[in-house]
């Protein structure tokens, strides 16, 4: 044997006229067991095949093989950051939720991600950004979802994979097609709206320190007296709003195909945290009859409803294992305690079982066992079993009802209830109002981002086949006319065709 192999290894610096010695650790396997050598196969003989009994050479070739999980179908080029959110203004007239009960401090996690490309894409690139924030609340995961846009391309969860089969490369070429997108979106007039502000300058932002996020949905709160109002969540940036204009973009990028990641790590690592303030606005049942649109539609937002604002959020810790947290952490609309509850929105319904399936598929049914998903509270329940399970259950009992091991069920936790009429039935919504909102958002920009949008949105259009083109500038037009003659012009299209399909439309 040799002894030297018995001496603790150490490594010998010297720094100037310096020198010190640092105790290495043991390099193991994921058994524990120590790693004679991690330099060299063991083979029969020296110049004989490899040999099958290396275990330590087959460990390291079976975990590398398995290091990538699958990569989020959107979302997927993400970064995560720890902090804490803090109740300014108590909500506890609108829900029995006690993360929003006055001067409650909770911890989070918010996910910010690009939402069409890829894990390596730039994120330069245009496209909608995530902006998805777990709460670890006193009564369980809340998971609040969302978007920096206010609206979302669609209004039913049904046109959900086909709305992003659309936006993604052409599986012949893996290349991104314009005119594909397009095809698409020429059917679907209630995506006016979120088109214009996907091609602003506000789907190319600066930085996710300077960019508003928003639940999207409308959702239910619910009080201690089961009383229900119905709102929507907003996170206003204290940073300001920053975003790329098309030069800048290039710019940028070729510079720096991660600044969105870099410029957030890098602020909060010299103690320059962002902060968001949380806004609801609110809306009592019996006012959703009262608008022109449906409110519980994803494509609208809600003009002239007040913003009461909820506390505010501080990004204060960069994550320490990029992989470990920010992608494994499983962000689902699913995950909701007592007091939040989801609306009737026809997307929302659809996110509530899509999302956390999708963390099912990517992660394993044990996925919420994960540190970065885990709870502040014990979970007791009977769910069991299943790959990459890290529970340790000593009871005998996975049932409920029993006496052996009674677990509670707590009356306050139950859903609302909902009056329903009606037979079952595929229709589309009564209140659709596919274009004023676009309208109003287009009138709202400045001289120089109306002229960006245009350009940008021309320019992507001018690829599509001439029908889809046609009828996308149609529903331009209707909602602004000087909007879709400018976008006309740029993409080279028939204006009188486009004002004759757009007076086929309906408000």
């Amino acid at each position: 044997m040799n002894r030297k192999s018995l001496v603790p290894a150490t490594s010998l610096f010297c720094v100037g006229f310096l020198s010190f010695s640092v105790q290495a650790a043991t390099l193991t396997r994921d058994n524990g067991a120590a790693v004679g050598d991690n330099q060299n196969s063991q083979t029969a003989g020296a110049t004989g095949p490899v040999l099958l009994q290396d275990v330590q050479l087959l460990q390291k070739l079976q975990r590398f093989d398995r290091e990538r999980i699958p990569e989020r179908v959107v979302h997927a080029r993400g970064t995560g950051a720890h902090g804490t959110f803090t109740v300014t203004d108590d909500l506890s007239d609108l829900s029995k939720a006690k993360v929003f009960a006055a001067g409650e401090v909770t911890p989070v996690f918010v996910r910010f991600s690009a939402v069409v490309h890829g894990n390596h894409s730039p994120e330069t690139l245009r496209d909608p950004r995530g902006f998805a924030t777990k709460f670890y609340t006193a009564d369980g995961n809340w998971d609040l979802v969302g978007n920096n846009f206010p609206t979302f391309f669609i209004r039913d969860a049904i046109k959900f994979p086909d709305m992003v089969h659309a936006f993604k490369p052409d599986p012949r070429t893996n290349l991104d097609d314009d005119s594909r997108r397009f095809d698409f979106f020429s059917h679907v007039p209630e995506s006016t709206r979120t088109l214009t502000e996907l091609y602003s300058n506000y789907g190319t932002p600066a930085s996710y320190r300077q960019m508003d996020g928003n639940g999207v949905h409308a959702y239910k709160l619910v009080n201690a007296n089961d009383e229900i109002h119905y709102v929507k969540f907003h996170w206003k940036s204290l940073q300001g709003i920053n975003n790329l204009d098309p030069k800048q973009v290039e710019q940028v990028q070729g510079k720096d195909y991660s600044h969105l990641g870099n410029d957030l790590i890098a602020h909060i690592k010299k103690g320059d945290f962002p902060k968001w303030d949380l806004y609801v606005q609110v809306l009592k049942p019996e006012q959703l009859s009262s608008f022109a649109f449906d409110p519980l539609d994803a494509t609208k937002i809600w003009p002239d409803v007040p913003e009461r604002k909820v506390g505010q959020m501080v990004l204060n810790r960069n994550t320490d294992n990029v992989f470990q947290e920010t992608e494994q952490v499983a962000m689902a609309p699913a995950n909701l305690v007592p007091g939040i509850e989801p609306s009737e929105d026809r997307l929302l319904q659809g996110r509530v079982f899509s999302y956390a399936d999708t963390q099912l598929y990517r992660l394993g049914a044990n996925a919420l066992q994960l540190p970065i998903n885990q709870p502040r509270g014990k979970v007791n329940n009977g769910n069991q079993d299943g790959a990459m399970n890290s529970g340790k259950t000593t009871s005998g009992v996975n049932y409920q009802p029993s006496r052996l091991e009674p677990r509670e069920e707590v009356a306050g936790a139950r859903y609302s209830s909902s009056p329903l009429s009606g037979s079952t039935e595929q229709k589309k919504i009564q209140r659709e109002q596919n274009f004023k909102q676009a309208g109003d958002l287009y009138r709202s920009y400045s001289k120089k981002e109306r002229d960006d949008l245009i350009a940008s949105f021309g320019g992507s259009l001018a690829t599509t086949d001439e029908e889809s083109k046609h009828i996308i500038l149609s529903f331009l037009y209707k909602a602004d006319p000087e909007y879709g003659t400018g976008v006309a012009k740029v993409a080279k299209g028939d204006l009188e065709r486009v004002k004759a399909l757009a007076a086929k439309l309906s408000d």
